[in-house]
């Protein structure tokens, strides 16, 4: 990680730039540093960038589920004392942002989902029956992208870590039955938030045709591929990720 974290009572966050604020939602698996072409990008376009440490281990297991995600996202809007924020959110951190914008709309000022969840998983925390096993776990990290080779040791390495902590596992399981659950097809039509998507073309997790279901979903949406590109667009092609976002942006005078 590039950026220092800061511990405010019981969160714990990056803040870079000064500006409008994009709070950025990391997945069930990714960590902060896989949003830092984006943060250093944006920060730099008259943002405030803001990415919170999801307690996506730390709450207590009933607590382990989207909408307590949700909540724990307001707490920190309002600790912070933000107004019309941009919230930006790969795979479960989509899905935190969808659903964090269901329940307050009126604090969200415009949505960017990529591979997000909240309508289709893809035994998202399953399949880790043989976890001890490092070239199965390596095999599933890499799967996460078009070019394995952006799976790096550091990534592998700590997906094998969590998934072979006994808690983390558990908790990984409660959020997986959780996105299920909290599945969002009969709520995205009476949310009429701006929403940028932006998909990798040959993401497995969450394919394809989810993030066409997203677009004709949302009343407000506008739907950009990437190619060549798996589950995590912002990692594989930050570049193309961020010109895409800033012209969305731009356009909408966001």
């Amino acid at each position: 990680m590039t950026h220092r974290l800061k511990k405010e009572k019981n969160h714990s966050y990056i803040e870079i730039g000064e500006g409008k604020p994009i709070i950025i939602l990391h997945g069930l698996m990714g960590g902060l540093s896989n949003f830092d072409s984006v943060t250093a990008y944006f920060s730099k376009k008259g943002y405030k960038i803001l990415v919170p440490e999801l307690p996506i281990y730390s709450m207590s297991l009933i607590k382990t589920n989207v909408k307590s995600f949700a909540k724990y996202l307001h707490d920190f809007i309002a600790f912070k004392g933000l107004e019309d924020v941009i919230l930006l959110g790969n795979s479960l951190g989509g899905h935190i942002a969808l659903y964090h914008t269901k329940m307050y709309p009126e604090k969200v000022k415009a949505l960017i989902i990529t591979g997000s969840s909240g309508l289709y998983e893809s035994a998202m925390g399953s399949g880790y029956t043989k976890r001890s096993d490092y070239e199965v776990i390596k095999k599933k990290a890499q799967d996460v992208f078009y070019d394995p080779a952006v799976a790096t040791k550091a990534i592998v390495d700590e997906v094998y870590e969590t998934v072979n902590d006994r808690n983390k596992l558990i908790k990984t399981l409660a959020i997986a039955k959780s996105a299920i659950r909290h599945n969002m097809g009969k709520d995205l039509p009476k949310m009429e938030t701006p929403t940028c998507i932006i998909w990798g073309k040959n993401d497995t997790v969450t394919p394809p045709n989810v993030a066409e279901e997203f677009n004709e979903l949302l009343p407000d949406s506008e739907l950009f591929w990437i190619d060549k590109c798996g589950h995590a667009a912002m990692m594989e092609h930050p570049d193309e990720f961020n010109q895409i976002l800033d012209a969305w942006l731009t356009k909408r005078n966001f």
